[in-house]
């Protein structure tokens, strides 16, 4: 059964060790195994993507042991499996403002497009609010008066609700990379609301326009801890308008047809085991 393991905490020596012996010991295969330490924040961070034997140890006495790990060591460690519970996905979706991309994805759970459940909806703004009640989901709102988020609760939010990828949805905040590594390897999905790698940033379709572009679009991808990285993504999705259309009308085709159909697809992806993330890189499953 393929696991992932993610430590974050303070930097020392001989972090990984214990780990990587742990499940080597019985018997696992590593498939991928990522480090990063921060010299300036001194910040110790690891992925480790495994082929774990449950015949010799389920994955629940593996999720004991490399907490037990995880207290002598002073890190916070995660284990996940996705096929660990036989039920559909888990998702926590993430938004700010706007309300369409995320309505999209749970009209498409209820119609069977996407087979997964709605854990819970966090806002750093409240303007989502009615959208949880609609679908009678639970709403926390994770962010001050100007839409600071909470970081520590948004975590804490996402393992009270046992979910198992993030989608943020047009979630107009950075996640800052302790998060990022926490749930590495997949396990949060991002629209950006331009098309990537030339339009990163807050503005996209300013900037395009700004350009005198005539093709707009949104692009679905993994998060690394890098902010709109490239390799990552899983679906995107372009659209053209005629010379003289105002910014206002595009943004309008953009934000209320275009990036909820974009993520749609692109989540759908996701559930449907079409993709997965490898070594930074979006790969394509069999």
């Amino acid at each position: 059964m393929q696991v992932t393991i993610t430590a974050v905490g303070p930097d020392n020596r001989g972090l990984a060790d214990p780990i990587v012996h742990y499940v080597t010991g019985l018997g696992a295969n590593i498939h991928e195994i990522q480090m990063y330490d921060h010299d300036s924040e001194r910040l110790f961070a690891m992925f480790m993507r495994i082929d774990w034997p449950t015949e010799v140890e389920p994955v629940s006495i593996l999720r004991e042991r490399i907490m037990q790990i995880g207290t002598q060591k002073g890190l916070t460690l995660r284990v996940w499996a996705r096929d660990e519970e036989d039920r559909p996905p888990r998702i926590a979706i993430c938004t700010t403002y706007r309300s369409e991309p995320a309505e999209a994805v749970l009209n498409a759970i209820d119609d069977g497009v996407i087979q997964a459940e709605p854990a819970v909806i966090i806002g750093n703004r409240d303007r989502c609010q009615s959208l949880a009640e609609k679908h009678h989901l639970d709403f926390h709102n994770i962010g001050d008066e100007r839409g600071n988020p909470n970081n520590k609760e948004m975590v804490k939010l996402f393992d009270s609700y046992d979910v198992d990828y993030v989608l943020l949805a047009r979630y107009m905040r950075v996640l800052p990379p302790r998060i990022c590594w926490s749930f590495a390897g997949g396990r949060i999905i991002n629209l950006h609301h331009g098309l990537l790698p030339s339009y990163p940033g807050f503005q996209p379709y300013e900037d395009a326009f700004s350009h005198h572009m005539l093709t707009f679009g949104a692009t679905i991808h993994f998060i690394i801890p890098e902010l709109d990285a490239g390799n990552q993504i899983i679906h995107q999705n372009a659209f053209t308008v005629s010379p003289g259309s105002s910014l206002k009308e595009i943004k309008r085709i953009g934000e209320t047809l275009h990036e909820p159909e974009c993520l749609v697809e692109g989540v759908r992806r996701v559930i449907a085991r079409e993709v997965e993330l490898h070594f930074h890189r979006v790969v394509s499953i069999d």
